[in-house]
């Protein structure tokens, strides 16, 4: 029931989260992670507008760590199934980058579980965004790209 994917393909926010719905379960919780239009500048401060964003990932790398992410989840939080799918390549403002489904019998867990799932993803997956502005583009990557 578990899954995780890396894609160049939009992705479909209902059918990831479709797919992790065992009958046991009475609550699913989904991050649909997107990108976004303005990002605060780390070091002035400042409102940057992005055109667009460049997702590039060490694929066989992340996709370990995801499995692992998962099975670390599993053991901490009461859950039932997760499913990641993360967008690699260039993504228009508004476009799915990442879509984290965690099932669990009751819903205080599954949240839990998808924001932890999230930060840990950013924290040690090794895929990396670049953000394009007019005036130049950044490398993020990990909580230090998180705003």
């Amino acid at each position: 029931m578990d899954f995780y994917e890396l894609t160049t393909d939009p992705i479909d926010l209902a059918a990831v989260a479709r797919r992790v719905v065992p009958a046991e379960c009475g609550a699913t919780v989904t991050l649909d992670g997107y990108a976004r239009r303005f990002t605060k500048d780390r070091e002035s401060g400042e409102m940057r507008e992005t055109e667009y964003l460049v997702y590039e990932a060490y694929e066989p790398m992340a996709l370990k760590e995801m499995a692992k992410l998962i099975e670390r989840a599993k053991a901490e939080f009461e859950v039932s199934a997760i499913g990641i799918v993360h967008r690699l390549g260039r993504l228009a403002i508004g476009e799915t980058s990442v879509v984290v489904s965690v099932t669990a019998p009751h819903r205080k867990a599954a949240f839990a579980a998808c924001e932890w799932m999230i930060k840990e993803l950013k924290r040690t997956v090794p895929i990396w965004k670049k953000e394009v502005y007019a005036d130049g583009e950044a490398w993020s990557e990990g909580e230090a790209g998180l705003e």
